[in-house]
């Protein structure tokens, strides 16, 4: 008995051997080969070194980003951090002279998480994390952003690797490609 296996235009034999569990072994080899190239082929969005997307949950819009392949993890500016004792939620304000669009909103987070960042000088932060959603090229997305003060920083929200990862493919001769398809 042969086993065969067809995907497009590839064909995979799995040949009888003794065992069952060899068999299925080889089945699970293909299964996740498979997988794995069918997430390698996905249709990737071109994006540039820095465009322009909203943030619904915070009420934010039209706010620059920087996609940063050198970063793990995405941040955003946070002028004010707190955690409210009585019930135990993360207090932020977006608010910021120098970007504005930020809107001065006061907005409560339920869940948080913290994360170690680990800077480009090597200094390792512990940020607190925050999950929302991102729209960009008309496309709703989760993120996690890690809340950071980049007040002197020209771009308030940097994007990481571990979003872009399976997703954009970035092109540092572009700018505003998301934007300018709005």
């Amino acid at each position: 008995m042969m086993l065969v296996y067809q995907h497009g235009l590839c064909i995979y034999k799995i040949i009888n051997y003794e065992s069952a569990a060899f068999r299925n072994h080889y089945k699970r080899m293909i299964f996740y080969y498979l997988a794995s190239q069918y997430c390698l082929n996905m249709p990737k969005k071109i994006i540039g070194r820095v465009d322009k997307a909203d943030f619904p949950t915070l009420d934010l819009f039209d706010i620059d980003i920087k996609i940063d392949t050198g970063a793990y993890t995405s941040s955003i500016h946070c002028h004010k951090v707190l955690v409210d004792e009585d019930t135990d939620e993360l207090v932020c304000l977006f608010y910021d002279e120098g970007h504005p669009h930020y809107n001065g909103k006061e907005i409560r987070f339920k869940d948080y998480t913290f994360a170690k960042v680990k800077s480009s000088n090597g200094i390792v932060q512990k940020r607190y994390k925050v999950k929302t959603t991102m729209v960009i090229f008309n496309k709703k997305y989760s993120i996690s952003l890690t809340l950071s003060t980049r007040e002197d920083m020209r771009y308030p929200i940097l994007i990481g690797r571990k979003f872009l990862t399976n997703k954009f493919i970035v092109d540092v001769t572009q700018k505003n490609v998301s934007y300018n398809n709005k």
